[in-house]
């Protein structure tokens, strides 16, 4: 089976003058986010205004998980975001994990993988504290422009941060729940690649594989078993190495192997999504840098939720769309390991199961 060639990046913005970064460009911008978050996050909340200030523009544009979605401004970013966290994790710390930079098409842009650590002391988006320690898996993209990030993307598992509290409101993971771990070559944030071929292979190795899952073997197979065997032996599996760890998010969890991904996620996600396009509004994100690449797409996979193979919950037919990041770590010439966090509570607010009324 051919895997089909086509663009993958954001629809509708085709007429762009493509931007170019060297590799020292892009090892600064990386360490200039990276100074701008753990400066927000060491300095605490007595100098949030000023590291906001020193950081943001005045009009930045906020795409966050539900239920914050998207806003504009500053001060919204403030009182909505950063608030808020400070006042319900009051001693908290930033872990980084991965940290990717690069330019897409005519954008300078940078994306991690962190966790936020901290004593949860007070309500968090509707989430009960438990004066214990807790961690959030944080992963984010931010847009540079004149040195000050202009656009966010974050997505905070927030459905984790449930679980750690003690409750769990929906059907039971198939896969494992708990940490994300660092890459296997401990090797995700301080690295300087110089080669941009490197960086550019990472890319088209996550990109070629992301187009393979275009072909469905899910539409003529007759049974699980065969569809199984399809998966297994599908086009993507020139690309996974042999112990690949697809690392998901809450409510899906991790797996390993490919035999592990298709039993826990992939079958299962496309008996329910049998109807899906991966690409009608592309990545805003598109990101080679070393070892290392990313993709995001906000809304980009548009699917109707036909079955309750993927979550236990019965199909509604209702179209969905999803907020999804993909972080790939490339190691002996395949994808070793994946971390895909998903706004899952907003996936099921859509088939009418709100998460955050459950809890209260």
């Amino acid at each position: 089976m051919q895997i089909e060639k086509f663009d993958t990046g954001l629809k509708g913005q085709e007429n762009f003058e493509k931007l170019n970064i060297t590799p020292e460009e892009n090892f600064n911008n990386k360490n200039l986010v990276r100074s701008y978050l753990n400066s927000i996050i060491n300095d605490g909340i007595s100098k949030l205004e000023a590291n906001l200030d020193k950081s943001f523009s005045k009009d930045i544009k906020v795409n966050c998980f539900y239920p914050l979605n998207e806003f504009s401004g500053l001060q919204d970013f403030k009182d909505k975001f950063w608030t808020p966290l400070f006042e319900a994790l009051p001693d908290i710390e930033r872990r980084e994990q991965v940290v990717i930079g690069g330019a897409f098409r005519d954008k300078i842009q940078v994306g991690s993988i962190s966790i936020l650590s901290g004593t949860f002391k007070k309500s968090l988006f509707g989430i009960k504290p438990i004066s214990k320690m807790v961690n959030l898996k944080c992963c984010e993209v931010h847009e540079l422009k004149n040195n000050k990030i202009v656009e966010s993307h974050i997505l905070i598992d927030l459905l984790d941060l449930i679980f750690q509290t003690g409750i769990n409101p929906i059907h039971k993971s198939r896969g494992s729940e708990g940490f994300w771990l660092n890459p296997i070559n401990c090797d995700g944030v301080n690295f300087f690649e110089k080669d941009m071929k490197v960086s550019e292979e990472s890319l088209d190795q996550s990109l070629t594989m992301q187009r393979s899952l275009n072909i469905k073997p899910e539409l003529e197979a007759k049974s699980d078993k065969e569809l199984k065997e399809k998966l297994i032996n599908h086009p993507q599996s020139e690309f996974w190495h042999d112990k690949m760890i697809w690392y998901g998010p809450s409510g899906i969890g991790t797996a390993r192997t490919l035999e592990g991904f298709v039993d826990n996620h992939q079958l299962p996600f496309r008996k329910t999504f049998k109807e899906r396009n991966y690409w009608k509004l592309g990545h805003y994100c598109e990101l080679g840098d070393g070892k290392f690449s990313m993709t995001a797409g906000w809304h980009s996979i548009q699917a109707t939720y036909g079955s309750d193979d993927w979550l236990g919950y019965k199909a509604t037919n209702k179209n969905i769309t999803m907020r999804v990041m993909d972080f790939y770590h490339h190691d002996e010439g395949k994808i070793r390991e994946n971390w895909v966090p998903i706004d899952l509570i907003h996936i099921l607010k859509q088939i009418d199961i709100d998460v955050l009324e459950l809890i209260k």
